[in-house]
């Protein structure tokens, strides 16, 4: 969540950022100053009614010795009502403070200097490109039709096994799914130094609120209930990206300066409960309830964040690179960034049978947004202050869009599927047949 203190010393600077969002946030400012200095006046006076009924106290205590028992009784009168007063005074606080920061939850993050100004995507600026679109000598399939010519998804059974929005890969299908998951772990943990987590899949509420998942996107989650207990139903939920636990980590945790920058690899299947649009991408593999992914979370210095979050980029740029996949990398304008993000990339990778780009990673620096809604810090060497850490998360990348783009880019004319050289000795093949 955003700094109280950013918002009480320069409110117009919040308004001014939240604004260039385009979603109407930069009216909650005002709402949550109101509920904020409702709080500290409360608190302000409930000290000074506390100072007063110590020295009534011992004025007491003083009448009582001199036998002036009226006067004292009075005194003891006025120390009750005062005590009434310093409790309502206190409920007042912890009720304004509570409103407080239900608001502050609800306020994304504020868009770093450099990002560029938008209202959505059409006004993301593209940054780099890398190869050309491919060229075939034939009429190329899209990837339903070479998942089903080859057997690799079976989209009907997976519809029937868990309704639209799932897939049953199958054969081949189920075999490159898993050579996929296992070159992008190994790429990332020998060649880019991310240290390997196996996170678990349900994970609860209160990992949701530290990433921003939480409660603005609460409808877009896969709830679980323990058995038949009804009462349980909303403590824990299926991840939406392992980026919800292994950002989590550290929560409430002071990590020594030195262990940083903390860097973490995960494999995960990813559950959205929003997907499933109509037309192509509900029956095939761009837009489903399920998917596989592998996330990159990083843990740096605030003076490292920017740095780090180009490093991340060129992490997830080289898994396209080495499969030979054409792509592009776009920088998400204000209007188009998540919800917890500072600055945003977006790699979208060219599939041919869809003749559009499909983003297979996202990679963000969330600056201290994450960390305070955590409350995980870094104890500074220098001086032993504890201070906020940045938080990174990226796709390293996303599967099945990238599983997509691979089938289709590397489809043969006799109907076959390359198998790029860095994925041949996880699959023990150089091309899939029929």
């Amino acid at each position: 969540m955003l700094d109280i203190k950013l918002l009480r010393e320069r409110p117009d600077f919040v308004r001014e950022r939240l604004a260039t969002r385009h979603g109407g946030d930069e009216a909650k400012v005002d709402e949550v100053l109101s509920h904020d200095e409702k709080r500290r006046a409360a608190l302000a006076e409930a000290e000074q009614l506390k100072a007063r009924r110590n020295s009534a106290s011992k004025e007491i205590g003083a009448l009582m010795g001199q036998k002036k028992f009226e006067e004292a009784e009075a005194r003891k009168a006025e120390v009750r009502a005062m005590g009434d007063r310093t409790a309502e005074l206190d409920r007042i606080a912890t009720e304004a403070e509570a409103a407080r920061d239900a608001l502050l939850l609800m306020i994304p993050n504020l868009p770093h200097a450099s990002v560029a100004l938008g209202r959505d995507a059409a006004d993301n600026p593209e940054i780099r490109v890398h190869g050309e679109k491919p060229q075939f000598g034939f009429q190329p399939l899209n990837h339903i039709e070479l998942c089903e010519r080859l057997r690799l998804v079976d989209f009907a059974r997976g519809a029937k096994l868990s309704g639209s929005g799932f897939l049953l890969y199958t054969g081949w299908g189920a075999r490159l799914e898993r050579a996929l998951i296992q070159f992008l772990l190994d790429l990332h943990t020998q060649e880019h130094g991310y240290t390997e987590v196996a996170p678990p899949y349900i994970i609860g509420e209160h990992c949701m609120v530290g990433v921003g998942q939480f409660p603005k996107f609460r409808d877009q989650a896969y709830a679980v209930q323990e058995g038949l207990d009804g009462s349980t139903m909303g403590k824990l939920y299926l991840l939406p990206t392992a980026e919800a636990p292994v950002a989590n980590i550290h929560r409430e945790e002071i990590l020594p300066e030195k262990q940083m920058p903390v860097r973490y690899v995960a494999y995960s299947p990813c559950f959205r409960a929003e997907a499933g649009a109509a037309g192509l991408g509900t029956r095939g593999m761009i837009r489903v309830h399920q998917f596989d992914k592998v996330e990159l979370i990083k843990i740096v210095h605030p003076d490292e964040g920017y740095a780090e979050l180009e490093a991340m980029v060129g992490n997830a740029e080289t898994v396209l690179k080495r499969l030979g996949l054409h792509y592009r990398v776009i920088n998400l304008c204000t209007g188009d960034m998540g919800f917890a993000s500072a600055k945003t990339y977006d790699i979208e990778v060219w599939a041919p049978g869809q003749g559009s780009y499909l983003e297979v990673s996202s990679c963000s620096n969330c600056e201290d947004y994450q960390s305070r809604r955590m409350n995980l810090r870094f104890k500074r060497e220098s001086d032993g202050h504890n201070l906020l850490p940045h938080l990174l998360n990226g796709s390293g990348t996303a599967l099945a869009r990238l599983f997509v783009a691979l089938v289709e880019t590397h489809q043969q004319a006799d109907g076959s599927i390359r198998i790029p050289e860095p994925l041949q000795p996880y699959l023990r093949a150089d091309r899939i047949t029929a």
